[in-house]
């Protein structure tokens, strides 16, 4: 085992459907017919090499076609779980896409009930689930979505996203959604300044009142909104490795996460679609020490806010930040 595989860790923005392990989703595959152009596990991982961010949705919408039955959801969900457990990740907050597979009969709830059931089997690591609302849908569908869920909150679903073609569809439109979710106590995130720039950004603080965003990567383009974020101490989920591959940014060492965190920003580092892009999170400590500059002792002040930017009341929060600092692997 390395340093970076033996440090306890959380992951705040990793997504099931992206976390399916290869030989699993070949399986998949097999099981609905198959596919001529994969004839392989080898072939699959090619698959997951893109140029730019409309490859990479190609072949998530693609994959998402072979999840049909709600079996399915358990099994990669226990598979999925197991992965970070084998990482020494201690706590994760995961998303899910339950109305991407309502075109295959199933109902948000028993899926939700069906990835619960996987993620049980891995006991050794505590998940909870946030529900991402797919914005190309548009917000009067995703809003029976969003009441289809408070329906099955006790399966450990604690928040609220949104995904989707943030290019194509700005947050502000979701504004009452937000607000619905809200006062249904779910606690709310947006993927913004992933794809687009900050405008997108300062549309999910002012219309949907996020408590933390997803990705955030464009942010560095306007200081006002550094130090907004700063000030507030609006988390940002930062996905370094998952950037470089859909082109967002040109390399590891192009990443604003230094910059962010020397502004003394909250920022967590995490995958995204972890099988998609072929990293774990040790892979994404590992690049930041040896492309970004960060320090072992830093890279553990990044797991602490990493805790801190987490959902966990903050009981919580002291306790397995206290924990973590008590490893034998911990540089304090």
């Amino acid at each position: 085992m390395t340093w970076y595989s033996k440090l306890p860790k959380v992951e705040l923005h990793v997504h099931l459907e992206g976390a399916i392990p290869h030989g699993a989703l070949f399986d998949l595959i097999q099981k609905y017919g198959g596919d001529p152009s994969i004839p392989d596990v080898a072939a699959l991982a090619r698959l997951f090499e893109y140029k730019n961010f409309a490859q990479f949705l190609e072949a998530w919408s693609w994959k998402n076609q072979f999840l049909r039955e709600y079996e399915d959801f358990s099994h990669i969900a226990e598979l999925a779980a197991r992965d970070m457990a084998n990482q020494n990740i201690r706590y994760a907050e995961m998303f899910f896409s339950p109305s991407l597979f309502v075109r295959h009969g199933l109902e948000v709830q028993e899926l939700t009930h069906a990835v619960r059931i996987g993620l049980s089997r891995a006991p050794e690591i505590e998940v909870s689930l946030i529900a991402d609302l797919v914005r190309d849908h548009g917000p009067e569908s995703e809003m029976t979505t969003l009441k289809r869920l408070n329906e099955v909150k006790g399966d450990g679903v604690i928040g609220i996203g949104i995904g989707g073609s943030e290019h194509k569809f700005p947050p502000e439109p979701f504004k009452s959604l937000f607000e619905e979710a809200r006062l249904m106590d779910f606690h709310v995130n947006a993927h913004a300044g992933e794809t687009t720039g900050p405008e997108s950004i300062w549309g999910a603080i002012r219309h949907l009142h996020v408590e933390r965003i997803g990705h955030g990567t464009r942010a560095h383009e306007d200081p006002e909104l550094l130090d907004y974020l700063r000030e507030h101490r609006t988390p940002l989920e930062l996905c370094p490795m998952s950037n470089v591959c859909t082109g967002v940014v040109s390399d590891i060492a192009e990443h604003p996460i230094r910059e962010y965190f020397e502004r003394g920003l909250i920022i967590s580092v995490n995958t995204d679609d972890p099988m998609m892009f072929d990293t774990t999170l040790d892979k994404e400590y590992e690049l930041l020490v040896q492309e970004c500059g960060f320090t072992r002792q830093e890279i553990c002040r990044l797991i602490l806010l990493g805790v801190e930017s987490s959902w966990l009341s903050e009981d919580r929060k002291k306790l397995l930040a206290t924990s973590f600092e008590k490893e034998p692997s911990w540089i304090g």
